[in-house]
């Protein structure tokens, strides 16, 4: 009778341990799975912030010059030079950032004896191509509204009216990632974009006249 009462508790043992271990397998793939959902959703994120800073910084730069200068050819070859500088920029700035973050990374994997996840890392040079990308996607809006318009107070209009527009998407799509109430989050973005804008128009305006 013992021995089967202990054949039962060691059977009964063995079963509780497997499914101990069958839950902490299942909750490492949840949490890894989160992890990887959390990382996409930082990529994404990223690269909508870049398209929004190439959108407002050239169509801001063809505002400016448009302050001083009706020619429209001006304007749109500001407008590339914004967007060839920018994407550059962005493109080395975000090299290096990412690439001091693998150097720390994978420090410490050396460090803790596993490289074996060195490929999780993440790619200095995926990141500086996905951010140059973004960037220029956001500068072609702006130069696409003002190349085929010939009346200057209408491409003035135009650039406003599609940048407005882009704006308040990028402002849609950041709030969805971000978990933000949409209407206040696309608003902000887009009062922020009318506001540099306007000062960038203003300002240049203003100097023109003064040192002119």
């Amino acid at each position: 009778m013992a021995e089967i009462q202990h054949h039962h508790a060691a059977t009964l043992a063995r079963s509780e341990s497997k499914v101990y271990s069958m839950d902490v397998e299942k909750k490492g793939e949840e949490e890894n799975d989160e992890k990887d959902y959390t990382q996409r959703a930082q990529w994404l994120r990223a690269a909508v912030l870049g398209a929004n800073d190439g959108l407002l910084s050239t169509a801001s730069l063809m505002m400016g010059v448009g302050a001083v200068t009706k020619d429209v050819k001006t304007m749109i070859l500001t407008g590339i030079a914004g967007l060839v500088a920018g994407a550059c920029s962005m493109a080395i700035g975000e090299f290096v950032s990412v690439y001091s973050q693998y150097d720390i990374e994978f420090a410490q994997m050396k460090r803790q004896g596993n490289i074996s996840q060195k490929d999780k890392l993440p790619n200095p040079y995926y990141a500086a191509f996905a951010s140059a990308i973004a960037f220029a996607v956001g500068a072609f809006v702006p130069l696409l509204g003002a190349a085929f318009v010939k009346d200057y107070k209408v491409r003035l209009g135009v650039v406003v009216g599609v940048v407005s527009l882009a704006l308040f998407g990028f402002g849609l799509l950041s709030a969805v990632l971000g978990k933000a109430p949409l209407v206040k989050s696309s608003l902000r973005v887009l009062i922020g974009g009318w506001l540099a804008m306007s000062l960038t128009f203003g300002l240049t305006k203003l100097v023109n006249h003064v040192v002119v």
